[in-house]
């Protein structure tokens, strides 16, 4: 009933604002494909809603857009709340859109939107059965029964990090779950290859936290409690890439730090609002492609179809 209602208020809302498709003149190309070795597109905070209808065509302009690419992507990350509220009618949203993008997996993380309203139960079946339905339809052999998992794609690690329980703001993450990351990266990380580290929630006071968020609250927007035993495992190891969310903040300042030994990119909303950024428009995050050497992080507005090369990152491979 609640996906029939969704359904019936976007017709109307496209009716008094009609879409426009990105353009196709600035369509999606690699920088050098003939010596890429792994391409994906990096996404936070799509926090598509059964309300907030200004947030769908978004989600559309985004799909449109990887259609558009004259490649393929060797997966599609999006780094914590998917969904406004965890329904199963925001889900269906989002896959219907997603699944016929050219992406070969869908590597998908829970943020605190995903979780807090549900019982935790419910939050884990509804989830994974989102997620794994999305890679069925790409044949891609990704498929998980838990908020945090591990997946290679040609030869590079994507390790995902979830709630073990429902919170409202930010995660808890297990001393078992702490011990899965730190004997994963260890494997992951000896042939010196880069990991990709995914999770909702940043490392406290980094990106401009507290301030980007709230001194007072949550733990200032960071993942939680966990957060300097997290930060502790990632520094052992070389080559991390920690790609995380939850924050709104748009490409600039607060984009991109080292902390430590491990690189930090906290990624800007997809589909709501941001702030504290050079460039907030909704519809915007990243075309990584890694090379023997290079990772480049190419920021791009999805929405309207177009590169944004004053944001980009770019990560030597030690």
């Amino acid at each position: 009933m609640l996906s029939k209602i969704f359904t019936i208020c976007m017709a109307i809302y496209y009716l008094i604002y009609p879409y426009v498709a990105p353009s196709t003149q600035s369509s999606i190309k690699a920088l050098h494909e003939d010596n890429i070795k792994l391409t994906f597109v990096a996404l936070a905070d799509t926090q598509v809603s059964d309300y907030l209808l200004q947030r769908e065509p978004v989600m559309h302009g985004i799909s449109e857009d990887l259609c558009n690419s004259s490649i393929d992507f060797d997966a599609l990350v999006v780094a914590g709340d998917v969904s406004e509220n965890g329904l199963e009618c925001e889900y269906e949203v989002v896959e219907n859109y997603l699944r016929n993008t050219p992406v070969k997996n869908f590597i998908m993380a829970t943020g605190n939107h995903d979780i807090r309203l549900r019982d935790y139960s419910q939050v884990v079946n509804r989830f994974t059965g989102f997620a794994n339905r999305l890679n069925a339809y790409k044949n891609s052999d990704l498929e998980i029964d838990s908020l945090h998992y591990l997946y290679e794609i040609n030869d590079y690690t994507f390790i995902v990090l979830g709630s073990d329980k429902q919170m409202f703001e930010e995660a808890y993450i297990s001393d078992s779950q702490l011990s899965w990351l730190d004997s994963s990266l260890e494997a992951a990380t000896a042939d010196g290859k880069p990991v990709f580290v995914v999770v909702h929630q940043a490392i406290k006071d980094t990106h401009g936290l507290p301030d980007t968020w709230s001194p007072y609250r949550f733990n200032g927007g960071s993942v939680g409690k966990q957060s300097d035993e997290i930060k502790a495992i990632l520094n052992k190891y070389e080559n991390v890439i920690l790609l995380s969310g939850h924050m709104h903040t748009g490409f600039g300042e607060f984009t991109y730090e080292k902390i430590g030994n491990f690189h930090s990119i906290n990624m800007p909303s997809a589909c709501a609002n941001n702030g504290n950024g050079t460039y907030n428009n909704a519809g915007i995050g990243y075309v990584a492609e890694v090379y023997e050497n290079e990772i480049v992080f190419r920021a791009r507005d999805f929405d309207d179809g177009y590169f944004l090369p004053d944001f980009d990152i770019s990560i030597s491979i030690e």
